[in-house]
């Protein structure tokens, strides 16, 4: 069934939780879906928005919009950024992780080009958060499970990482660099260790997509950046040196607004 612009964006609406007293601040996820919500249906996937919430204290709540398979340029033009420009307020955060798909070349509604079009969009996300009162944040895109034949971990996302980290400059926008960060931390891991943060199973081996071990490892870097950009305070963000069991992680069955 084809969805309206209107639709989808009433049901990334009703995905937004609502809010009591003011002092609350919304940390709004805008991503793909190696950030994104899973579902029962998807078990172990887990995105590493999901495990977000365990590095921030109360009163710091996150909003996971990111959607699995979208783009910059598609998550614009289903209506997505606008559903959550709609509720965004002053104060608030904008956390914007795309890259993944926007690499598809073959792709006319998800593709765009790193020194171009990718970084056209990314000013509506800017421009957006900033119109409202809210804080833009950019986030270079996790990296990929990828080793060469001498163990070294390979970047994947070409000129992507490097034209956001100049947007960020030339907007001056906070920056988390989740890129070379979780390149780093795949390298020390090594090829074999890797797999354990991956959603590899014995029917499946996904070296894009992580399961909860690999979700906190790679929220566990976006809040340590969130910290060392100073876009968090240091009495915004918790257990940072802590283990964080896997078992927090939790799978809720899919609603037809997250099924959007």
């Amino acid at each position: 069934m084809s969805l309206t612009r209107r639709q989808v964006a009433l049901g990334a609406l009703a995905a937004v939780p609502l809010r009591g007293g003011r002092r609350d601040r919304m940390l709004y996820i805008a991503g793909d879906s190696t950030a994104a919500q899973k579902y029962t249906t998807e078990t172990p996937e887990t995105g590493w928005g999901m495990a977000l919430p365990f590095f921030l204290r109360k009163g710091v709540n996150v909003s996971n919009q990111a959607v699995n398979g979208r783009s910059s340029k598609s998550f614009v033009d289903e209506g997505r950024l606008d559903a959550i420009l709609a509720v965004i307020r002053p104060g608030d955060l904008l956390l914007v992780q795309f890259a993944h798909n926007d690499e598809k070349v073959a792709d006319p509604v998800r593709y765009t080009e790193p020194w171009t079009t990718y970084q056209d969009y990314l000013r509506l996300y800017i421009e957006g958060a900033r119109s409202r009162g809210a804080r833009p944040v950019l986030a270079t895109p996790v990296e990929r499970r990828r080793f060469d034949a001498d163990g070294n971990a390979l970047p994947t996302h070409g000129d992507y990482p490097a034209a956001m980290r100049a947007l960020a400059q030339q907007e001056r926008v906070a920056l988390l660099d989740i890129e070379a960060l979780s390149l780093a931390l795949w390298q020390r891991l090594g090829v074999e260790e890797t797999k354990v943060y991956f959603n590899w199973t014995d029917t499946e081996q996904d070296n894009t997509h992580f399961n909860p071990p690999g979700a906190i490892a790679v929220a566990r870097l976006v809040a340590r950046e969130l910290l060392r950009s100073r876009v968090l305070a240091p009495r915004d963000v918790v257990r940072l040196r802590d283990d964080i069991p896997t078992s927090w992680i939790t799978w809720p069955e899919a609603t037809d607004a997250s099924a959007l």
